[in-house]
């Protein structure tokens, strides 16, 4: 038999007490509430904290169905009517925020950008588009800070795209570059065993990124960075001659390309030494994304607009 939730403490711990003007009485045996069976708004209440546990705690229908006592015809059709509307995010008004950006894909060309409170963490805003665009991102910015919001730092993976909307909107904020990205892509670059002694030696610099936390440890990376590169930049600036494509490339593409990218980045890699609130990488959105995908993953069949709206309720029950 279906449980009925408790009002007051939304238990559902509930017993039958007794019948009142023809309607039939609970008691609450968590905290003593009587209470009658017919009281519309309790019921689309109850419904709701299923729907909630659905979008973001991985529940199936039959699985709720159980628990709650509803059918799961029931529950799909109630479900079908949360989805085909959107929440209205309610975003924190904090007047400073240290703002960590990052972007995620979808099937059917889905990309989510999302703007979170990285101490707070909940959603400042989101953009739902086809890829990282910078003339949305900088009007993403813009109307971030035209509520009246204090962009104290912006942390991210360094997209092209997101770097000119942060340059041309924030040019005086703190930009910070998420480390992890870095040394991700350098890895990447320099194979787990590399052929050559400087990208062997290279990759020992890289890995060292994650330990620095004081300036005097700065200072002991870019000797070894300087180092490096006065050792090895005759051997990175080869060319060769690529008969294919009938001009000369660079021999040792992926050993300059993890140095380039380093060293283009040096004067926002380390911000957060002189702010320790800054965050130094966007860790925190990526695990949040993860999350978001295996929920999402469990409900495979839904429209496309369901699916955006599942994101978008999602992203509202983080935030609440």
């Amino acid at each position: 038999m279906k449980k009925k939730r408790c009002p007051t403490c939304k238990s559902l711990q509930t017993i039958k007490w007794g019948i009142r003007e023809n309607k039939q009485r609970f008691k609450c045996k968590n905290c003593g509430q009587l209470f009658t069976s017919n009281n519309k708004s309790v019921s689309i209440f109850n419904k709701e904290i299923w729907f909630k546990r659905w979008i973001i705690d991985k529940d199936t229908f039959e699985k709720i169905a159980i628990e709650s006592g509803y059918s799961k015809s029931t529950l799909q059709r109630y479900f079908s009517v949360m989805l085909s509307k959107a929440p209205v995010l309610e975003f924190s008004t904090s007047d400073n925020v240290y703002l960590v950006i990052d972007g995620t894909y979808f099937p059917n060309d889905i990309c989510l950008v999302v703007y979170r409170n990285y101490h707070l963490k909940s959603t400042q805003l989101y953009r739902m588009s086809d890829g990282e665009h910078f003339q949305e991102i900088a009007e993403d910015l813009q109307n971030i800070l035209n509520i009246g919001i204090k962009i104290k730092s912006i942390t991210s993976d360094g997209d092209k795209s997101c770097v000119k909307a942060i340059k041309k909107v924030c040019p005086n904020v703190p930009f910070q570059r998420c480390l992890v990205h870095i040394s991700r892509m350098c890895r990447i670059w320099l194979t787990t065993k590399p052929k050559h002694k400087s990208g062997f030696e290279l990759k020992q610099i890289v890995v060292k990124i994650h330990y620095i936390n004081t300036e005097h440890k700065k200072q002991i990376w870019l000797m070894e960075l300087i180092k490096w590169e006065e050792t090895y930049r005759d051997f990175i600036n080869q060319k060769s001659y690529n008969r294919e494509k009938g001009g000369y490339w660079y021999t040792h593409r992926m050993i300059r390309r993890s140095f380039t990218v380093i060293k283009k980045a040096l004067p926002n890699m380390f911000l957060y030494l002189k702010d320790d609130k800054i965050p130094n990488s966007t860790n925190s959105l990526e695990s949040f994304f993860g999350h978001l995908k295996g929920n999402l993953n469990i409900h495979r069949g839904l429209s496309l607009k369901n699916r955006k709206n599942f994101l978008k309720w999602y992203l509202y029950y983080n935030t609440v």
